[in-house]
């Protein structure tokens, strides 16, 4: 006999409650009773918005409440607006419960939009007669929800005994209850909600005597040529249905088609599919069970990922400390196969990739001639042999800046994509493009939105890059991973993939520590997009650290360093910004013989008009700078012009330390690399360096800058060189204050109290008196313009 749960003030459950031998355990119990309720797009009659009793108001009809159709998740499922704080949602079914018995209710449901409410478990209980049964746990844990579009799943646990994992011990008072869910915390937030399922889990504690149901006992041959689809499927429903184990015993296992399996997984055998093919596992998703499946650590992470990226119920796939030794890149998208974008928050997390010595890590290398336009200024056009040319290889030749990489091309026109312009490239030229290879190849997707990696050591070991990110994407994390000897490069950004990551509490480890720096290729990472977090990174003895275009940048608590054992070596820049407009915060780093550099040679290179926008917007403060065995000309923070006339506008540097070691002195903290270009100091506009602390030192760089000048000699006008104050060269254009310090007097002794006149002219800063005075005055001057 098949029962329905009963509703609308039916009693076919309390009628039952007399009949012999009714309260046995599971098997006895609930072999063919159907627990489910209806689903909502059944009707909402059958749902009630306070207790679930017979007569209490439903859904159907109400304001706030609707059905909806398609949802990518949930397919056909209710919609709600929460206007109540708490929403009820009941089942007015009666649904069974029995002394000894043991149903899991549970919900699938995801914030749309509004404040974000908690969910739990709800119920009602009532007795024999129809009477709610008091003083009982109605509620389960409440499930707070942080994520919009993300899907939750709510469960409770609802018996008779007082066990672990119950979440309301009912007693034997109890013969039914209305079950379903209450949303509590916020109103006006809109929710969907897929169903309501309730099955029973007695089997949980009261065990039969095998916890798990054979694929065998259900017709798989596991001959590695039957499909065996079909039985692994009815397998499954059966170890669902009685919550045991789905074993997978010895033997190969052929399957034609995609399978879910949603019981918990063991397997002795393993299983071949092909490679379009997926293997979803909802209950264990993990590394390791994926690994079991198909006999192959490698084969086993390639389909995990496959899964993690067609929606298993799980946002993260855990290696679980497992290393996975690869002799060629991974190809993420080839390994999807189904999707080249994806939005949805991923994670890849606790575990290692390590490279070992292959041919399939080596460099390609490819040279082509090709056209280039500033009217075009990401094109590369007419480009020869472009079949030969991989997508993600880094592109060098004359008038190329640093990490400028193929996005795209077009092999039908011959046009290649471009990552950056170029500053000075000819109309046309030969061009080198290598094309590194990585542990994790996201290249061939389109777009890839907050995907998470997280505890992993990237165990690159000379043999390989770590991670090439997709053409385009949003909200990358990067975080705790270890970047072990990268053979090229840490993380490469090829396109806008890099849009507003984060990287953050990393350990970069060089290939090239016992290199010296003019020989190093190595960089940690490169970005293209704006936004960018570097945070609390630790880089050891690259070329460099960070080659960032774009803006609005957070860069603080990293430390990095770069030097050699060469005595007045040569050093390189730590962080590269290619913007010269950068809108960036560098707070609080430890750059260690390394320079901060500022450029445009992302830009095409032309001479600067009235219009264009100065270098600066960049806020350098509370950091350490420190070298060692370096020559006098070293300097830790340049400015690099690529054309003439560009103007400084808003670099603040401010509260610094800047300390020279090993008995090494240099001359100045600052310079300009006038190799491409030059500056306009006439323009210059809220340049500040002051309250920084300098070690070995010669001259301390101020803007304003503080200078005395004591004149012996009576003279009616005055004058001081201020170029070696001021930063970058720059001139003075103006003057703040011209202060005594004590009494100015004449050729008399008299003391002159006409205040004086200040000019100024180049670096020269003039003071003229009425009369021909000696004496000592404090100069004030800045070397840029008011706002």
């Amino acid at each position: 006999m098949k029962l329905r749960p009963c509703f609308q003030g039916q009693s076919l459950v309390r009628m039952q409650q007399g009949q012999k031998g009714f309260l046995l355990m599971n098997m006895a119990v609930t072999d063919g009773i159907d627990l489910m309720p209806p689903a909502f797009v059944d009707g909402l009659t059958d749902w009630s918005s306070t207790d679930g009793t017979p007569a209490s108001p439903d859904y159907d009809g109400a304001a706030n409440a609707a059905i909806v159709t398609a949802d990518p998740d949930f397919g056909d499922c209710l919609e709600v607006q929460v206007v109540n704080d708490p929403l009820h949602l009941r089942y007015k079914g009666e649904v069974p419960v029995f002394p000894g018995g043991y149903i899991e209710v549970s919900a699938r449901i995801k914030v749309m939009g509004g404040a974000f409410p908690s969910a739990r478990i709800a119920a009602w209980a009532g007795d024999a007669g129809g009477a709610h049964v008091g003083g009982l746990v109605e509620a389960g844990p409440s499930n707070t929800m942080d994520t919009y579009g993300r899907v939750y799943t709510v469960k409770a646990i609802v018996g008779s005994g007082n066990r672990g994992g119950v979440d309301m011990v009912w007693g034997t008072a109890p013969v039914y209850g209305h079950f379903g869910l209450d949303l509590t915390g916020a109103t006006g937030s809109v929710v969907r909600i897929e169903s309501v399922e309730i099955r029973d889990v007695t089997s949980y504690f009261h065990r039969k005597m095998m916890d798990w149901v054979d694929v065998r006992d259900y017709g798989a041959l596991g001959d590695g040529v039957t499909d065996d689809f079909d039985a692994f499927e009815a397998a499954d429903n059966a170890a669902v249905a009685s919550g045991r184990a789905l074993l997978v015993s010895s033997g190969s296992y052929y399957l034609s088609r995609n399978l879910t399996l949603n019981a918990r997984c063991r397997f002795e055998g393993t299983l071949s599919m092909p490679t379009a093919k997926r293997l979803m596992l909802t209950d264990n998703f993990a590394l390791a069970p994926y690994i079991d499946a198909f006999g192959n650590e490698v084969e086993g992470l390639k389909r995990a990922l496959q899964a993690l990226f067609n929606y298993t119920d799980h946002e993260s796939l855990d290696m679980g400390g497992l290393r996975v030794q690869l002799d060629m890149p991974i190809d993420v998208q080839a390994v999807v196969g189904n999707k080249t974008t994806f939005a949805n928050r991923r994670v890849l997390r606790n575990g290692q990739l390590e490279a070992s010595a292959s041919a399939g890590w080596n460099t390609q290398t490819v040279t082509a001639t090709a056209s280039y336009s500033a009217s075009d200024p990401l094109a590369l056009t007419n480009v020869t042999g472009i079949t030969t040319i991989p997508v993600g290889s880094l592109v060098s030749g004359t008038g190329v800046g640093r990490e400028i990489y193929v996005t795209d091309k077009d092999n039908a026109t011959g046009r290649i994509t471009l990552s950056q312009p170029l500053y000075g490239a000819g109309a046309s030229q030969s061009y080198t493009f290598k094309r590194f290879k990585y542990l994790l190849d996201f290249s061939g997707f389109d777009s890839v939105q907050r995907f998470q990696i997280e505890d992993i050591e990237f165990g690159c070991f000379g043999n390989a890059s770590g991670i090439l990110l997709p053409k385009d994407g949003l909200a990358w994390h990067i975080r705790d991973c270890w970047f072990t000897k990268p053979k090229d490069r840490a993380i490469t950004s090829i396109g806008t993939g890099c849009n507003g990551m984060s990287i953050d509490s990393n350990e970069f480890l060089s290939n090239e520590y016992n290199t010296l720096v003019q020989y190093r290729s190595t960089i940690c990472f490169n970005t293209n997009s704006n936004d960018i977090k570097v945070r609390n990174n630790r880089a050891v003895r690259f070329l460099h650290f960070g080659v960032l275009n774009g803006g609005g940048h957070i860069i603080s608590g990293n430390h990095f360093w770069q030097g050699d054992s060469s005595v007045d070596g040569e050093r390189s820049a730590g962080i590269v910004l290619t913007q010269k407009s950068c809108k960036t915060t560098y707070v609080g780093n430890y750059a260690d013989n390394a320079w901060l550099e500022l450029n445009n040679e992302h830009d095409i290179r032309a001479n600067a008009n009235a219009g264009s926008k100065g270098f600066g917007t960049l806020t350098v403060t509370g950091n350490i700078f420190t070298a060692g065995s370096v020559p006098p000309w070293f300097t830790y923070i340049r400015l690099a012009p690529f054309g003439n006339g560009h103007h400084i506008d808003g670099i603040s540097v401010i509260g610094n330390t800047f300390k020279t070691i090993g008995g090494s002195v240099i001359d100045r903290i600052e310079g300009v690399d006038t190799g491409e270009g030059s500056f306009d100091f006439a323009a210059t506009k809220a340049l500040v360096f002051e309250g920084n602390s300098f070690d070995a030192v010669q001259t301390r760089s101020e803007s304003p800058v503080l200078a005395r000048l004591e004149q012996g000699v009576p003279q009616a006008g005055w004058s001081i060189d201020l170029a070696a104050q001021l930063p970058f060269g720059a001139d003075v254009l103006g003057v703040d204050s011209v202060t005594p310090q004590g009494a100015v007097v004449n050729g008399a002794g008299a003391v002159h109290y006409n205040a004086p006149v200040a000019s100024v002219g180049g670096t020269v800063v003039s003071v003229g008196w009425a009369e021909p005075v000696a004496g000592t005055i404090h100069i004030r001057a800045r070397a840029d313009l008011p706002a």
